[in-house]
């Protein structure tokens, strides 16, 4: 029997790509969104989290809640006023919906979130399991306080689970495509000293994730969602380059420089992240594209 589910963060690419599959899947999916008007084919209810606003009726009949809201940790410099802005934009958001479902009769059984590899954030060559400790910066103190407000369901009774998302490859959007444009036109080049690892995943395979989550209500707690075969940044820019048969000519880009340029957020492309997916797997979850010849591929296609 199909469920409702609620999502927020709906419109991005991976709320949209999920909304599909749980239509396909049989399930019913309704939004949250400051501009409901804008987010048709979905039923669409209106909401603002800094002004602590939202429409009660987004819940009725819902099952489940998908978590995707938050801005994005990549779109500009990490000043104290953008670092609170990514903080709350993930914790009061859902914090407005617990608030929510204490005032109203409700359904809800289950809240799936997103949370990030930067919980772990750069460790170099370990590999980072569900229990390793988080990191102590600014992107350990993020997922940590992501994470903690998403954990408040369980007062209320709520089935919890927390996907730690490594990059996202998915061909118009994300890192993939920020990655592979310089590399079409010839500039293309490893970033730092490239031994960096990166914890990557198929659009695919996050989507299917987050259904697996969804529909096997035995689920609970934090998991890895990246490949099985994590790599390098440099292997990465070499698979891409392979697939787009360019050339990869230049000198690496240094890590002085890109601390320069993004200061504090070089993080993001010269951190080390190494996650295992052994948890998911052992419970039954199976990979679309567990390796980047494959991802590549079908992306490229």
């Amino acid at each position: 029997m199909g469920k409702k589910i609620l999502i927020t963060g709906g419109t991005g690419t991976v709320g949209k790509d999920l909304s599909k599959a749980l239509i396909q899947n049989g399930h019913e999916v309704v939004l949250l969104s400051r501009n409901p008007s804008h987010h048709s084919p979905y039923n669409t209810f209106k909401w603002d989290v800094k002004k602590q606003e939202i429409d009660p009726n987004c819940i009725q009949g819902v099952d489940t809640i998908v978590h995707l809201a938050g801005a994005g940790i990549a779109d500009e410099r990490w000043t104290d006023k953008r670092k609170k802005e990514l903080i709350d934009s993930r914790t009061e958001s859902i914090a407005l919906i617990y608030k929510l479902l204490q005032q109203e009769n409700h359904q809800v059984k289950s809240i799936v979130s997103a949370s990030a590899a930067g919980y772990y954030s750069d460790r170099d060559d370990q590999l980072m399991f569900e229990e390793s400790t988080p990191a102590n910066d600014f992107l350990g103190d993020c997922c940590i306080k992501w994470e903690q407000a998403v954990d408040e369901g369980n007062k209320l009774g709520l089935r919890i689970v927390k996907f730690r998302t490594g990059v996202i490859l998915d061909k118009y959007s994300g890192a993939l495509q920020k990655i592979a444009q310089p590399i079409k036109y010839g500039f293309g080049a490893p970033l730092g000293n490239g031994k960096q690892w990166i914890s990557w995943i198929h659009l695919k395979d996050v989507t299917d994730m987050y259904l697996f989550g969804i529909e096997h209500e035995f689920i609970t707690g934090a998991f890895n969602m990246c490949s099985p075969h994590p790599l390098t940044n440099a292997e990465l820019t070499k698979a891409i380059a392979k697939q787009l048969k360019k050339p990869l000519w230049l000198p690496n880009v240094p890590a002085f420089a890109l601390k320069l340029a993004l200061g504090e957020m070089s993080a993001v492309v010269l951190g080390s992240t190494k996650m295992s997916t052994q948890k998911i797997e052992e419970i039954g979850f199976g990979f679309a594209y567990p390796t980047i010849d494959k991802a590549l591929q079908e992306i490229y296609g």
